[in-house]
């Protein structure tokens, strides 16, 4: 691990909390997916690919010349077909591998398979709305994760609903009257609300600054590419939906109003600076539903890299929030002002390394480029004259540093302050502007080039698979995406649509981080009420939840067990104990929120949708001895909005609904009925609606081949 690039701790040091909880002590799980997991030496991105889009499978294998490799549609017909290209050794994977290209083919549909050398991939789709799913998954992701608030089944389902945690509601201390750790301070503080930061209960600036700031960036790219709707008002599972403001910009705002709670008030030691988190005195043991948590909070003192974060975040929303909000956007500001007013006067307050007990450390003794990211902010908000010096008086606005090889992250954010100067209009003169759009093309092009040296397209180096792997994969996405804006190079977009295979299956084992998206998808990610690995009565990860990733330091119990031995692309196992390599966390969805909303942007090439009225994939997500469960996923083809929706269809082995969310599900005999749930009711042309189903089954387990929606036959 570079020393620039500190490791994501919110778990780290957890052998109490697991010897608590009981992990360390438990069984292996069978569900638990090592590294041998893949079934297939054929690996493709299991969800699919877009018509107009790079469409690339790597192959494992010994052999060293040319295979053949072919392409069949759902019924066997052979569609394709052409020769791989031999890569060899793959040091990441550790594995032999060629690559076979099929981006020539660009007909749509359902059910594909690529065969090379006797074995066939996972069956996927090729079609232009191939990540609308996601899109919505993806963000969602943030709404499961809202402290403070009730999580209501008619927005997630019955098995995602849970009351709100930390309100200081028994057994629940926090978070409305919060303690200072001692010494810190002699009051208490309102921090309700907020997101947790991942598989535990704590709420971190450093780490919400940066997740905010991409969840709002992706809304404010895709209005400056005038495809801004997609996110927009009533589009999204939030309850503020239908408030004249962009459903993405409600989620962020349950963030942001954390964020600011988090500020120390006026009058007040440190006034204007941002405490760095909060969150249990104590590591929890596992499960525990975030309302049933009865651990003490403690405020943790205020550090700069919080303040800066508070401010870079607060300035952004100042600029985002105007259109919809003015009294909001003044409210940002002021915070954001105070905030850099604060850190300028205290530029050097770390927080320690060795605060890790009950949460983790994010300890960033560099902060010089949190400055600057904070005042590139703050200039493209305001346009003031010492915010545009704080900009070019940095020593990174000239530094050829500020993209990593890691690319950018919690504790390296420069790369943000040049996306901002680079894509927000600003007053800089023309040669600086020229040489930061530069440096973000020139990031690209290295990006664009370990991913051409690799069997596996990543643009992460051999030594890039640390904790958090993932999220450093889709961060260097958006850099590629945002190179793409700037120049009109489609080379961007591909590069950034190819990450995305490695994130949904075409990868060392074969496996999609991402659950409830891919035939083979993770499913036990480490969370302390999605723990269904510890308790089969709580729900598995929700769909669109990002798995950390390989992370070939071992730094986890199951991880030093499972894994000894592993190649560094290899290393990651499916296990809720394998917090190194299976945990969630804010700042992974939202770089793959961002990326989700940005590869499901329709291209004037993009191609035309089936002429069919609908179209419906089943996919079963986990089986067990007697239960298991399933994603259904209906897609408007017709020419025509749907507005309420019905979606039937029969079970062919007799299997029964026991349970289902994002959608109201009867049962009749074998035949089943699905209704929207509301929120979801309409459907727009080429748009897609999904729902989940858990049911009981004996024996066989076979899925259903025949759907109608509203009376019509589906294809």
């Amino acid at each position: 691990m570079p020393p620039s690039r500190p490791l994501r701790l919110s778990t780290a040091l957890l052998t109490g909390a697991l010897l608590l909880g009981g992990l360390a002590t438990a069984p292996a799980v069978a569900s638990a997916t090592a590294a041998t997991a893949a079934t297939t030496a054929v690996r493709v991105n299991q969800v699919g690919y877009l018509p107009d889009g790079p469409k690339r499978a790597t192959v494992v294998t010994t052999a060293t010349q040319a295979l053949t490799w072919q392409l069949r549609n759902a019924s066997g017909v052979l569609v394709a077909s052409g020769s791989t290209a031999p890569r060899g050794a793959d040091a990441p994977s550790g594995q032999s591998v060629q690559v076979a290209d099929f981006s020539s083919y660009r007909t749509t549909g359902s059910g594909y398979v690529l065969s090379v050398d006797g074995d066939s991939s996972a069956p996927f789709d090729i079609r232009a709305d191939l990540y609308d799913a996601l899109r919505s998954d993806s963000m969602a992701f943030f709404h499961h994760q809202r402290s403070g608030i009730a999580i209501d089944a008619s927005l997630v389902g019955s098995a995602y609903a849970r009351p709100a945690g930390h309100l200081g509601v028994a057994p629940n201390r926090g978070d409305t009257s919060v303690p200072c750790q001692a010494t810190v301070c002699d009051y208490t503080q309102d921090v309700r609300g907020g997101w947790y930061d991942a598989g535990d209960h704590g709420k971190y600036v450093v780490n919400g600054g940066i997740s905010t700031w991409l969840v709002v960036n992706s809304f404010e790219r895709a209005k400056r590419a005038g495809r801004d709707a997609a996110l927009g008002d009533s589009t999204l599972r939030v309850p503020e939906r239908g408030n004249g403001t962009p459903d993405v910009l409600d989620e962020a705002r349950w963030e942001l109003d954390f964020l600011m709670r988090m500020q120390v008030p006026d009058g007040k030691p440190y006034a204007g600076m941002a405490f760095h988190k909060v969150h249990d005195a104590a590591w929890t043991g596992m499960p525990l539903r975030p309302d049933q948590d009865a651990q003490p909070r403690e405020l943790h003192r205020p550090s700069t890299a919080a303040t800066l974060n508070l401010a870079a975040a607060a300035a952004q929303c100042a600029r985002v929030f105007r259109p919809y909000d003015s009294a909001y956007a003044d409210r940002c500001l002021s915070a954001a002002r105070r905030a850099w007013t604060a850190a300028q006067s205290h530029p050097a307050l770390y927080a320690p390394d060795s605060d890790s007990t009950g949460g983790g450390a994010y300890g960033d003794t560099r902060v010089t480029d949190e400055f600057y990211w904070a005042a590139a902010e703050l200039y493209a908000t305001t346009g003031e004259s010492a915010y545009r010096d704080a900009v070019t008086s940095s020593s990174w606005h000239a530094s050829a540093d500020a993209f990593s090889p890691y690319g950018f992250g919690w504790a390296d954010t420069a790369a943000l302050g040049r996306l901002v100067l680079a894509t927000v209009p600003n007053g800089l003169p023309a040669s600086d502007l020229a040489r930061i759009k530069a440096s973000v093309t020139t990031a690209a092009d290295g990006y664009l080039s370990r991913m051409a040296a690799q069997g596996y397209a990543v643009p992460v180096p051999a030594d890039g698979y640390f904790w958090g792997s993932n999220g450093e994969v889709a961060n260097d996405a958006v850099v590629m995406a945002v190179a793409g804006e700037l120049t009109g190079d489609g080379r961007y977009r591909a590069g950034a649509l190819e990450t995305m295979d490695y994130l949904l299956g075409r990868n060392a084992l074969g496996v999609s981080y991402v659950t409830g998206h891919g035939e083979t998808s993770s499913q036990n990610q480490h969370h302390r009420f999605w723990a269904h690995q510890l308790d089969a009565g709580l729900p598995h990860p929700p769909a669109g939840s990002l798995a950390g990733g390989p992370d070939s330091a071992l730094q986890d119990p199951v991880a030093q067990e499972k894994l000894t031995g592993c190649a560094p692309a290899a290393c990651y196992i499916d296990d809720i104990g394998s917090y190194s390599t299976n945990e969630v966390a804010v700042n992974w969805n939202a770089p793959l929120a961002w990326l989700a909303a940005y590869a499901a942007e329709r291209t004037p090439t993009g191609g035309e949708p089936p002429t069919a009225a609908c179209a419906v994939t089943y996919t079963v997500n986990n089986v067990w001895s007697t239960g298991f469960t399933a994603t259904v996923t209906v897609r408007n083809t017709g020419p025509t909005a749907v507005d309420g929706w019905q979606l039937t269809w029969a079970y062919p082995g007799g299997q029964r609904v026991t349970s289902a969310w994002n959608a109201t599900v009867a049962q009749s005999g074998t035949t089943v009925s699905a209704r929207d749930a509301g929120w979801n009711r309409a459907v727009a042309p080429g748009a897609s609606a999904n729902f989940g189903i858990q049911g009981t089954h004996t024996g066989a387990n076979p899925s259903p081949t025949a759907f109608a929606l509203n009376g019509k036959a589906c294809t």
